[in-house]
């Protein structure tokens, strides 16, 4: 067993490929994860990140054993994890309702570049591991995560003819005080219309959306 493991670390050929193999396959079982859920960076995207983090490290090792140049071997691997934020930056989204997502997908990115560098230099166990560990986190914790964390998201319309702070204010006796609120353009063409988007960060029972809806000054709501 420790022959297998010592040939495994040598640098040939066959390692190599057997690296960049385990690379397509870390990327890509965390990326199928992401792309069940509708992430932009999906299978594709993780496969291509965690093989381009392992040529790099895989790089820095040919420069050092092969061309024999002495040097700092994870200069290169270390731009990578400094360099994947800008990638990790475009997965980020901040919507109208200033609810960020995409954190969950680029911390993804971020970690399978760094498996990808542990199975450029060989590090075999510890990249198995960690690629157990991420898929666990996204998969499993996010489910756990969701029955935690529930929120309602509504877009409300009101007429400003009314008071509108009153108006938020009964909106507020009535969702409660966990609830915020943002002023949007109007998505109706009526006039003098004011666009609300509500944040609840709890399931709002049908009783109180009815209760909602006899405020004078709201026009209509949706569910976001």
């Amino acid at each position: 067993m420790l022959e297998f493991i010592s040939i495994l670390r040598e640098f040939n050929y066959a390692t190599i490929a057997l690296r960049l193999l385990l690379a397509i396959f870390a990327g890509g079982i965390i990326g199928n994860e992401r792309g069940k859920h509708g992430s932009a960076a999906g299978l594709r995207t993780h496969i291509l990140v965690c093989i381009g983090s392992a040529i790099t490290a895989l790089t820095g090792f040919y420069i050092y054993e092969v061309l024999g140049i002495n040097g700092d071997i994870m200069r290169l691997a270390a731009q990578v994890i400094s360099g994947i934020g800008f990638l990790g930056a475009g997965m980020i989204i901040i919507k109208n309702n200033n609810i960020i997502i995409g954190l969950t997908t680029a911390a993804g990115l971020w970690a399978t570049a760094a498996i990808g560098i542990a199975i450029g230099f060989g590090f075999y166990s510890g990249a198995l591991i960690a690629t157990f560990f991420c898929v666990f986190t996204a998969a499993f914790l996010s489910r756990l995560e969701k029955r935690k964390k529930k929120s309602t998201h509504l877009y409300i319309e009101i007429d400003i003819t009314y008071n509108v702070q009153e108006t938020i204010e009964q909106l507020k006796n009535i969702l409660g005080e966990d609830s915020n609120f943002e002023t949007v353009q109007p998505k109706s063409n009526l006039q003098n219309s004011l666009g609300l988007y509500a944040v609840v960060y709890s399931i709002v029972p049908p009783e109180k959306l009815k209760e909602m809806g006899e405020i004078k000054s709201i026009r209509f709501y949706l569910y976001e």
